[in-house]
């Protein structure tokens, strides 16, 4: 029962698409201090921006994870937009709640390295909300280092 990564279709994007626009939505709000409203509207115009031809996307690996026949998950990633970027980005890794805890998310991110050393590209980044600490702990077991951090501090008006 080994996890294979295929290429997402449309419809199957289309069925992702409001509950990704939600989740990151959500996240914004969180973690950026967006109203729900602007929250999610610049979610689906981040999107728009990303997927504006859908699973079509040029430089987009939208690929969903099977074991068997048996959907576990699926994972985005952009490629460089030129030779000078060397980055591909991580925009999202999901596994189904139903799936979780038995190494799919470590799996997908091996194979789509894997898929990436075969086109050339060099490096591999993605943000992780720092509230996250299950991924943080994954990306880091992964190889990934940090190289940027954001911080915020809220501040309590005046009594």
């Amino acid at each position: 029962m080994e996890l294979t990564l295929t290429p997402m279709t449309e419809p199957e994007l289309s069925q992702r698409w409001e509950p990704l626009e939600v989740e990151y939505a959500e996240d914004l709000g969180a973690h950026r201090g967006l109203t729900p409203q602007a929250a999610r509207e610049r979610s689906a115009e981040q999107l728009r921006e990303l997927l504006p031809a859908g699973a079509a996307t040029e430089r987009a690996l939208l690929r969903v994870g099977r074991v068997d026949d048996t959907e576990v998950g699926w994972i985005w990633v952009g490629l460089p937009a030129s030779a000078e970027t060397r980055q591909a980005w991580i925009y999202n890794i999901e596994v189904n709640p139903a799936h979780r805890g038995r190494g799919h998310a470590r799996r997908m991110i091996q194979l789509i390295e894997a898929e990436l050393a075969e086109l050339g590209v060099p490096e591999l980044g993605l943000n992780v909300f720092g509230t996250n600490t299950v991924a943080i702990g994954l990306y880091r077991s992964l190889g990934f280092e940090v190289t940027a951090q954001q911080m915020t501090k809220r501040i309590d008006p005046p009594s």
